[in-house]
């Protein structure tokens, strides 16, 4: 809740913390559990680690502890209703700023998403909110605080950030505020100082400094006559210690031109993305005049997933992308060298991130897990080459046997080959399973390689699942992503389709017992697989799904966004056709549907719509709402809920003891 421009009960009183979970807890709380650690960062001087931890179902933590052991240190926490502590680091060895994220409704009719930048000293005093006090402003609302852009080396508790200004004036006074748009300032987490660096832009929407806390780049958003946001974005840089801003680059979604990611002052070069042969990859290219391009890296079957930094001045050492499995491509010597010795040290754990890193990089925090690993925190010590434990993903299923997820191929009915991951329950021996086809969410994402918490969970309760990355899926280049997932649907839904009819065939599912299980665009999926084959499924679950593409773009049509969601959606037919709610009479499949009152991802509209119209039809259907939760349902109780009961709707609908 806000009040007077301030927060009231977003940093409650500390009380105690939930106990672990029992070895005899059901798997639905012991997946539906959300990870022990929620964000991690490391302090300048590499003493001391600062972690977000769940608290009482939805409610968040942040502690302080020696990052040689000892007993962590409380230092404020969130109660989630409606403020989530989102992400944490350190201004100085002795003060962290976080930001908070709130979804809130203020008088329009509809919720929105807000942020705000707080830092806290480490004994949880002194604590100063660093970008906006008030919701509202006289000329606008004030949504977000900005993010901090560089740490300025002297780490003594000064923060270079953006800033979202908006006008302001105060009846029966002459005290008011011009500034408007985007600006960035040097901010001092203690006393509050402001040092302004750039004056606010009401065009400007991203900002690049380098090491140094120099910006160098500045992104303007496109927009046409209405203020509606155009699929432009202009990129401007400038010279070593110049104000002039100098034209880099205009980005499109079509992706063939310069993106930048990040700037190094040291070699005056920016570090960005941009298509090669269809597919995103790597490239640096000089601040300067002809401004000349060097291609890092590029691979023939997939796109380049992001760059991987170091430390408190994001200085990039290398890649990563995903074939099978992830992958990375090290450009830092030093670092592919000890990366070769890490993977000797954590055998059986092939996923190794840098996390974050002392001021000088002589202390690293580390991440290491797998597909049966949730996985664990380390410090590793550069000078003794010493590797210590910190922290356990999830502790509470420490010691249970998980399934391992194999990468596999299937084919499409038009002979293409699918790349999916298949998990089968532990000790099975992989014939006439009840199974799960779940297509991911996005549609502009694909799935990974890994430990993936719902998989796990219906494999645990005896389902084979299988998890697709099917045409209209990102990462794979422009061809594979066809015209994504809703322009495209008989194309990618068709090759979720096809993934069952692959089990079937390969004996794996018992075709009376397969089901379709989908989350956001997976859900889309999993509703409208009816229209391709009805009797395929023999149960669908959905959550957070979208059913209804006109009321989609409808609803955009609020925001800024409404020319970008609408060109995505596009027009025609496939409006009705790849529309869920539009196909309900085709539908067999008894459904059930989960979703949060305040998503903001998919409104909750889309799952009622589904919901009226199949009982309209004489469908079976239900329908279970999570009140004050958004898309992600990021709450235990609510995920453990939602796993049981889907748990339980699968096994009656499919006839299962």
């Amino acid at each position: 809740m806000l009040r007077n421009g301030f927060f009231l009960g977003v940093l409650a009183a500390l009380g105690a913390l939930p106990a672990s979970v029992t070895a005899q807890a059901d798997n639905a709380t012991l997946y539906g559990m959300r990870n022990s650690i929620g964000d991690i960062s490391m302090s300048p001087d590499g003493t001391q680690l600062a972690y977000i931890q769940p608290a009482r179902d939805r409610g968040l933590v942040l502690f302080v502890a020696s990052a040689e052991g000892g007993e962590p240190k409380p230092v404020f926490q969130s109660d989630g209703a409606p403020w989530h502590l989102a992400w944490c680091s350190w201004a100085s060895n002795a003060r962290i700023v976080c930001t908070l994220y709130g979804v809130y409704d203020p008088g329009y009719g509809y919720v929105l998403p807000f942020t705000r930048l707080v830092a806290v000293g480490t004994d949880g005093r002194n604590m100063k909110q660093l970008g906006q006090n008030s919701l509202n402003s006289a000329y606008g609302l004030r949504q977000f605080d900005g993010q901090i852009i560089a740490w300025p080396a002297a780490d003594d508790g000064q923060v270079v950030m953006t800033r979202e200004y908006r006008q302001e004036e105060q009846t029966n006074t002459r005290l008011a505020s011009v500034a408007e748009g985007v600006g960035v300032d040097m901010v001092d987490t203690a006393s509050l100082r402001v040092r302004r660096i750039e004056n606010p832009r009401i065009d400007a929407s991203r900002y690049l400094a380098d090491e140094t806390g120099a910006v160098r780049i500045v992104g303007v958003r496109s927009t046409d006559a209405q203020g509606m946001m155009r699929d432009l974005m202009i990129y401007s840089y400038r010279k070593p210690g110049s104000r002039d801003w100098k034209p880099l680059s205009r980005v499109t979604s079509e992706g063939d031109a310069f993106d930048p990611e990040a700037v190094n002052a040291e070699r005056n070069l920016a570090y960005g993305f941009k298509n090669k042969d269809g597919r995103r990859a790597a490239y640096a290219v000089t601040l300067g005049e002809t401004a000349p391009e060097t291609l890092l890296f590029a691979h023939d079957r997939v796109d380049v997933g992001e760059f991987i930094r170091i430390g408190r001045t994001g200085r990039v050492i290398g890649v990563s992308y995903t074939t099978d499995k992830p992958e990375y491509k090290l450009f830092d010597e030093e670092y592919a060298a000890l990366a070769a010795r890490l993977q000797k040290a954590l055998p059986g754990l092939p996923i190794v991130n840098f996390i974050d890193a002392s001021r000088d990089e002589s202390r690293l925090l580390l991440f290491a897990g797998s597909d049966t690993d949730p996985g664990r925190y380390y410090v590793y010590d550069k000078a003794s080459r010493k590797l210590g434990e910190v922290a356990l993903a999830r502790p509470d299923l420490e010691g249970r046997p998980q399934a391992e997820v194999k990468p596999v191929s299937y084919p499409a009915a038009d002979g293409t080959s699918i790349p999916a991951y298949l998990t089968l329950p532990p000790g099975s021996d992989g014939r006439k399973l009840p199974a799960i086809v779940m297509p991911h969410g996005g549609p502009s994402a694909r799935d990974e390689w890994g430990f993936d918490w719902l998989a796990q969970y219906y494999a645990a309760q005896g389902y084979a699942v299988i998890q697709p990355n099917f045409r209209g899926s990102a990462g794979y280049g422009d061809d594979w992503y066809v015209e994504n997932g809703f322009r495209s649907w008989r194309v990618a839904v068709g090759d979720v389709n096809d993934a069952g009819r692959w089990l079937v065939k390969e004996g794996i599912a018992d075709p009376a017992k397969l089901a379709v299980v989908g989350w956001s665009y997976g859900g889309y999926a999993a509703l409208q697989s009816a229209a391709l084959d009805p009797d395929l499924f023999k149960a669908t679950v959905a959550i957070a799904p979208v059913t209804d593409l006109k009321a989609l773009v409808g609803k955009a049509r609020n925001f800024t966004n409404a020319r970008l969601v609408s060109d995505f959606i596009g027009t025609g037919p496939h409006l009705v056709e790849g529309s869920p709610v539009q196909q309900v009479a085709k539908m067999k499949a008894p459904v059930l549907m989960f979703s949060g009152d305040q998503d903001l991802n998919v409104d909750i509209s889309q799952a009622r719509s589904m919901e009226a119209a199949l009982k309209a039809a004489g469908k079976p259907v239900e329908m279970v709402t999570y009140p004050g939760l958004d898309h992600q349902l990021y709450d235990s109780s609510a995920r453990a809920d939602m796993l049981r009961r889907s748990d339980m709707f699968l096994k009656k609908t499919l006839g299962l003891p």
